[in-house]
């Protein structure tokens, strides 16, 4: 413990140069993971480490792929047992080993963080501190959702102020998942870290035992960089996510998860997901009601940002070791 604790205070932090690593978990990200690594390149990550935990769909493939492209580090995990906080708090861990991260961005495939001010994310990170807390958002499907050609950085509706149903309620018909609460994300100097916790939602630093008056260790959010979120795209996505927690329902009755998956679990065995996927489209009254109430909101930001960021990205050469 000490022995963290003393990695941080010796760990020297150059504003003007420091290195920002992205860790993502994946599993079955095809449609997204490569657009991923693309826009947060361009928005100044420097380096990617990313655990494949037995992809089936060409993730992995295309991971490889990505590898000749950028700095990115694989790292393929066999176990069956999914261990979230473990695995990234062992991202986390490797990217400052092997990687040398001054900070790294603890990420899953279907979020994007974005700098609210600038084009550089490095831009909000110039300064040494243990974690920082990003607020996320719900981004929202509307009918242009089911027309050819509809990428998932179309999307221009994003969630405001959720809806709080609470955990015993997400089964239930009524509730659509997509407007309720979300938890933020973390990034984190791996520098003195002891754990990243479940859904990388959270983070326990040593240094923050001893360093309560930093400005920085007090802010609830970040405001500098915001995370929007897309776990709605298109519904063969849906389909595909919602089947593989059905195989883990089948092979683990008991495994730990939501409600709401355990409800389109069923669904898709009884064949009701298309019309589940069409709850999530919203427009007309349905959609007035909600922007007139202040739970969903237009939003062009995410979109303008990331079409910029993909109309800048180029090929960075990996780094030699």
């Amino acid at each position: 413990m000490f022995g963290k604790l003393w990695a941080y205070y010796r760990h020297s932090f150059n504003p003007g140069n420091f290195r920002l690593v992205m860790a993502l978990l994946v599993k079955n990200e095809a449609d997204i993971i490569a657009a991923n690594i693309h826009i947060h390149a361009a928005l100044g990550v420097d380096a990617f480490v990313v655990m494949d935990h037995g992809s089936s769909d060409g993730t992995r493939d295309l991971l490889t792929t990505l590898a000749g492209e950028f700095e990115l580090h694989i790292i393929d995990q066999r176990e069956a047992l999914y261990r979230q906080s473990a695995w990234m708090t062992q991202l986390a861990e490797y990217a400052r080993d092997q990687m040398a991260a001054d900070w790294v961005i603890c990420n899953d495939a279907d979020e994007f963080w974005l700098p609210q001010q600038g084009e550089n994310l490095k831009e909000q990170l110039g300064f040494k501190g243990t974690y920082v807390t990003c607020r996320r958002f719900n981004m929202l499907l509307d009918r242009s959702a089911l027309q050819a050609g509809y990428q998932f950085h179309d999307s221009r509706l994003r969630v405001d102020n959720p809806i709080f149903y609470g955990n015993e309620n997400l089964h239930r018909e009524a509730v659509t998942i997509v407007l309720s609460k979300i938890g933020p994300k973390v990034i984190v100097n791996p520098h003195g870290l002891f754990k990243i916790k479940g859904g990388n939602h959270r983070a326990r630093h040593l240094a923050n035992w001893l360093e309560y008056h930093k400005p920085y260790d007090r802010i609830k959010t970040f405001g500098g960089i915001a995370v929007y979120h897309y776990s709605m795209r298109g519904f063969e996505q849906f389909e595909r996510n919602v089947r593989q927690r059905s195989l883990q329902l089948d092979s683990d009755p008991q495994v730990r998860m939501g409600n709401h998956y355990r409800r389109w679990a069923e669904l898709y065995r009884q064949g009701g997901l298309a019309d589940e996927y069409g709850r999530f489209i919203l427009a007309g009254e349905e959609l007035r009601v909600l922007q007139k109430f202040g739970v969903v909101t237009e939003d062009d930001f995410p979109c303008r940002m990331i079409k910029q960021a993909l109309g800048r990205q180029t090929v960075r050469p990996r780094k030699i070791a």
